[in-house]
């Protein structure tokens, strides 16, 4: 597709509603990272027996990329977080909290936040969000709570996985859905309100809908008997009927929500940023939400699939980058998975 030469004017019809903080907080900049490695469908199809056609009509899903055996999930990290410091201007000096949503981050302990901002030149305060595909938009509304209440005045945000180090290549119902990669942005102090109110929540009573097959510690025991069989690494399974229902008739009343609770309707958005899980799920959340057809809405699935919660800053940097939604202007981000957790708010564009 070809980029147009200059990018769209915001619409500037509707002003985020101003909740009587002390001052407020805005997206400053964002960054992506893909990995080089590009995984057509043709690769995943004969462990599990498909084609794809069936993906395609599945899922939306034509590509993805995958991390290199030896780039890890703070590698990718870096390489986003530079690129949003970059594009917000801001040194790693200034940072004040380094937020990484991730579930794919192999330690248990210590969590890849310092890591990363050691790699940064930061001392900041670190810490990982466990809150898989919403927990980019979690990232936003800590932050954006961390700025507004003046504990940091710059917090870098996060999102990053390898997923195709916990992917089953054999499971039919989950093997072509996740790709690697990471975005983030920097969240900062604004005159006028730039981050919208957050509606999220969680349903642990469907835990199981998209869950690690294993414990660890189920592991510990029978690792070394096992190390024969491929298929006893604790990879991420998913119930794919059962998402797709709870995300494509749950998620379209969250995000409503968060239009109303920034003050403006639709009509008044200049983009919508879904969380990349399903060309169908993307396309019906429209549907529902009665979205005008002259907004862009981000379809980054086909080319780089499921990357959990670097999927909607990815999507955010390359709309950006490409001119296809406008800096100032008004986006509409949800993110939901595992937990089964979920978040959504309209932000102003960088």
């Amino acid at each position: 597709m070809t980029s147009p030469s200059t990018a769209p004017e915001p619409k500037g019809t509707g002003t985020l509603v101003d909740n009587g903080a002390s001052r407020h907080s805005r997206i400053m900049g964002v960054g992506a990272y893909r990995p080089a490695r590009v995984v057509m469908n043709s690769e995943i199809i004969d462990k599990i027996d498909s084609s794809d056609e069936w993906i395609r009509e599945r899922s939306g899903i034509i590509s993805r990329h995958f991390a290199a055996p030896d780039e890890s999930v703070i590698d990718m990290s870096e390489h986003a977080a530079r690129q949003a410091l970059e594009h917000a201007g801001v040194s790693p000096e200034q940072i004040g909290f380094v937020l990484v949503a991730t579930v794919t981050h192999p330690y248990q302990t210590p969590a890849a936040a310092p890591e990363l901002a050691s790699r940064l030149g930061s001392t900041a305060p670190a810490l990982d969000i466990s809150a898989a595909c919403a927990g980019y938009c979690y990232g936003v509304a800590m932050a954006s709570d961390m700025v507004k209440g003046g504990s940091a005045d710059y917090v870098l945000v996060v999102g990053v996985e390898k997923l195709s180090d916990f992917t089953d290549p054999y499971d039919r119902g989950s093997a072509f859905i996740f790709g690697d990669g990471a975005g983030a942005c920097v969240v900062g102090p604004s005159d006028t309100p730039g981050i919208g109110p957050t509606v999220w929540g969680s349903d642990g009573t469907q835990r199981d809908a998209i869950t690690q097959k294993q414990a660890w510690t189920d592991v510990r025991e029978s690792w070394q008997a096992a190390q024969a069989d491929k298929n006893v690494w604790p990879a991420i399974g998913m119930a794919g009927q059962t998402v797709f229902r709870w995300a494509v008739w749950g998620m379209a009343p969250v995000a409503q929500q968060a239009i109303d609770k920034a003050g403006i309707k639709a009509d008044d958005l200049d983009a919508f940023i879904p969380h990349q899980a399903n060309i169908r799920i993307i396309d019906a959340m429209v549907k529902q939400l009665k979205l005008p057809a002259d907004i862009p809405v981000a379809r980054d699935i086909v080319t780089t699939a499921n990357t959990s919660a670097a999927s909607i800053p990815i999507a955010t940097t390359r709309m950006l980058a490409e001119k296809e939604i406008p800096s100032g202007g008004l986006a509409l981000q949800i993110g939901f998975g595992a937990g089964l957790v979920y978040a959504a708010q309209v932000v102003v564009l960088p």
